[in-house]
């Protein structure tokens, strides 16, 4: 037993296949896509490959795919790039509440433009209702965002819906699926979608390496300016090797998703039955069905999370929080007010995204050592002890 890494949405290794890939574009590979010459070219020709292995991933036409460096790159492009290109049409713009702050963050910059956001608000469960959506809709609406899933709480989306409605409204569509691709199977063609956002870094590719898929025709505006890269839609010397990493990775992924994800749901099932059933005073966090086949997520009352996670982490397990310490923010998580939960219980977040190759003893070794350290944490907790005082003259 060599302890338990779960926290892949902030990051893992990268996989052997993909880095065999990729080593030849740091040494004799190492042209600039844009030079004509042989060496050039050569580069030139592996990043028509990467764009092909995406589209066959994602249902879409190679060049219909924008290459960027982050998840949120590709969120500020796409809210940023399609509100400005499409403003004519009008200023609004209709995100969820539990957006990536990426998302976020660009309505808010938009905002100072003379654009206006309204935010959607969610369920318990984290899912957005279709029908608040279209009630957010007015003519002025240029642009809806909404996530695929998200990467706090697992809670996928009805993002297919919410597309048809847009479609009808003649509205562009934006859909972040960082937390998705690669993950569950994601068919742009069939959701009907305009834009959509990746991160080679959440399915075995390197950091460094994102996309932004952009339906034919649709107009947007670059936000770097310079070259001619990416078909004038994103300027600067290409990072060769991530993509290629990019590419190799999405071709492993489209082999063995379906597979992978009904191993990890088995798993992800048996984590979350143990926690529930061996501790009290926890709330699963997101919806019990509805959600990535990777992601476990909960809210332990009378605990921190950075207390919990650091109690982990000397046990060698690594996991993820939402709390404001461990977030570094100084604000309790977005997603989870937006959901409901009281301040004082979202602070007792505890998020686990599963690696690929999760065993199910590593699992069974979380439900051992979770529940002491939870218990050691209470007893230290006067709002614990209060609570049991209570529970104890409601049964005299």
């Amino acid at each position: 037993m060599n302890g338990f890494y779960a926290d892949k949405q902030a990051a893992a290794a990268v996989r052997p296949e993909v880095l065999e890939a990729m080593l030849p574009f740091f040494t004799e590979n190492f042209g600039n896509p844009q030079s004509l010459h042989s060496v050039g070219q050569k580069a030139a020709r592996a990043l028509q490959t990467a764009r092909e292995q995406l589209a066959r991933l994602l249902n879409c036409q190679p060049e219909e795919i924008i290459f960027v460096s982050s998840g949120s790159e590709a969120n500020n492009l796409a809210v940023k790039g399609l509100a400005l290109a499409n403003q004519a049409r009008g200023k609004q713009i209709v995100v969820s509440a539990i957006e990536h702050v990426s998302v976020l963050k660009a309505a808010r910059f938009l905002e100072k433009l003379g654009f206006k956001t309204v935010q959607v608000p969610v369920d318990s469960y984290g899912l957005v209702d279709v029908g608040k959506v279209a009630e957010a809709i007015t003519p002025d609406t240029v642009l809806v965002s909404v996530m695929m899933a998200n990467n706090e709480v697992g809670t996928i989306e009805p993002v297919a819906e919410i597309a048809s409605l847009c479609r009808s409204k003649g509205i562009l569509f934006h859909s972040d699926a960082v937390a998705v691709v690669g993950n569950i199977q994601v068919d742009v063609r069939a959701i009907g979608l305009d834009a959509l956002s990746l991160a080679a870094d959440q399915f075995g590719g390197p950091k460094g390496a994102a996309a932004l898929f952009l339906k034919k025709g649709t107009k947007i505006t670059p936000l770097i300016d310079g070259g001619v890269q990416e078909s004038n839609r994103r300027a600067g010397t290409e990072n060769v090797p991530a993509i290629v990493g990019l590419g190799r990775a999405a071709e492993l992924a489209m082999m063995e998703m379906d597979k992978k994800g009904q191993r990890l749901a088995r798993l992800r099932d048996r984590l979350i039955s143990g926690v529930l059933t061996r501790l009290d005073e926890v709330i699963l966090t997101g919806h019990p069905e509805r959600r990535l086949p990777h992601h476990a997520s909960f809210c332990v009352k009378f605990v921190e999370g950075e207390a919990m996670l650091l109690g982990l982490d000397l046990e060698g397990i690594q996991v993820a929080s939402g709390s404001a310490c461990t977030s570094k923010s100084l604000r309790t998580s977005h997603v989870l007010t937006a959901m409901g939960l009281d301040p004082a219980v979202a602070q007792g977040s505890l998020v686990l995204t599963l690696l690929d190759g999760t065993r199910e003893e590593q699992v069974d070794y979380f439900l051992e050592k979770f529940p002491p350290v939870v218990r050691r944490l209470r007893e230290m907790s006067p709002l614990y002890t209060r609570f049991l005082e209570e529970k104890k003259d409601v049964h005299r």
